[in-house]
């Protein structure tokens, strides 16, 4: 069992999880591919409403159990997302319970609100049009269904993603219940220092997903892979560029996200303890130029709540 694994953050999250956003329909190779990371140490799956792989983990986990890989559902950890459209007071629950009869669990372990954006009821699938699709984000009444969800013992803990730190700050302004988690692009070219600096402070947990900046991807780039100083770094220390990146963010202190569905992959990603970076290696690392991967600009009209890209990020991009 790999220790990065099992390892968990002081809110109870694994420190290392795996990703099921992949593109298209491919239910039967989540299935198999969580059922092989379960096998190889994996305990933590990070799934979403929008991601459509809820039903095939929840498959896996069920599987898991019957095959002795794991004693019950228990000792797994489950983090699924709502999406935009449902991002609605009313709907909120419904759409747990939805996700929940995906999973075929009774509760999740974490629930987080995918993104602070609103769209109309139903709408699940790009493209988005601002005059048609886009409504308010109403901050509080979503965040109180959360609560709701957590005190119904529906979602042991509940979060956020793509939060900045000004909606953060607002959010536990009103907040009951503070987010346990806030997941949001980090890498080391975009290493969000004023976020997590803000999070340690409130007690937010920084979960970081596209760590190797989703290379590959539709939205994402080929920048973090292939970073002249991440590769020589990685040479001299004998390791892979993305366990060169992982345990960067690992050093952080934040939670991670990896997706790679390769059983080799899969091990190599959990490979990232009991070595670490030097102090030089740092250094150089934190001074990679900046900028932010994914940027949401989907979310971002003249005609919509979010104007600009600054609208969207409070400034922090």
């Amino acid at each position: 069992m790999s220790a990065a694994g099992t390892e968990r953050a002081p809110c109870g999250l694994p420190r290392i999880g795996l990703g099921t956003a992949v593109q298209g329909p491919r239910p039967d190779p989540v299935r198999v591919a969580v059922l092989r990371a379960i096998q190889v140490g994996y305990r933590h799956f990070d799934t979403a409403a929008h991601y459509a792989t809820e039903a095939p983990i929840g498959e896996a986990a069920a599987e898991a159990v019957r095959a002795g890989l794991v004693a019950s559902r228990d000792d797994l950890f489950i983090t699924s997302k709502v999406w935009c459209a449902d991002n609605h007071p009313g709907r909120i629950l419904p759409a747990l319970r939805k996700t929940l009869s995906n999973l075929q669990m009774e509760y999740v372990d974490l629930y987080m609100v995918h993104w602070p954006v609103t769209m109309k009821a139903g709408r699940f699938t790009a493209p988005f049009t601002a005059l048609e699709d886009f409504e308010p984000f109403d901050m509080r009444g979503v965040w109180e269904a959360m609560e709701e969800c957590h005190r119904l013992g529906l979602a042991k803990s509940i979060g956020v993603c793509n939060f900045s730190c000004k909606k953060l700050e607002t959010l536990l302004s009103f907040a009951t219940i503070p987010p346990a988690v806030n997941q949001v692009e980090i890498n080391p070219v975009w290493q969000q220092r004023k976020l997590r600096e803000f999070c340690r402070e409130k007690g937010i947990q920084l979960c970081a997903y596209s760590p190797l900046g989703a290379k590959g991807t539709h939205w994402g780039s080929d920048s973090v892979m292939d970073s002249g100083v991440l590769h020589e770094i990685a040479k001299s220390k004998g390791k892979s560029v993305a366990q060169v990146c992982l345990r960067w963010v690992y050093e952080q202190g934040d939670c991670l996200i990896v997706k790679s569905f390769d059983e080799a992959r899969m091990k190599e990603n959990l490979d990232i303890v009991g070595w670490e970076l030097t102090e030089e290696e740092r250094q150089r690392i934190s001074k990679i130029p900046q900028r932010k991967i994914n940027q949401g600009r989907r979310y971002v009209s003249e005609h919509g709540p979010y104007k600009s890209l600054e609208d969207l990020w409070d400034g922090e991009i």
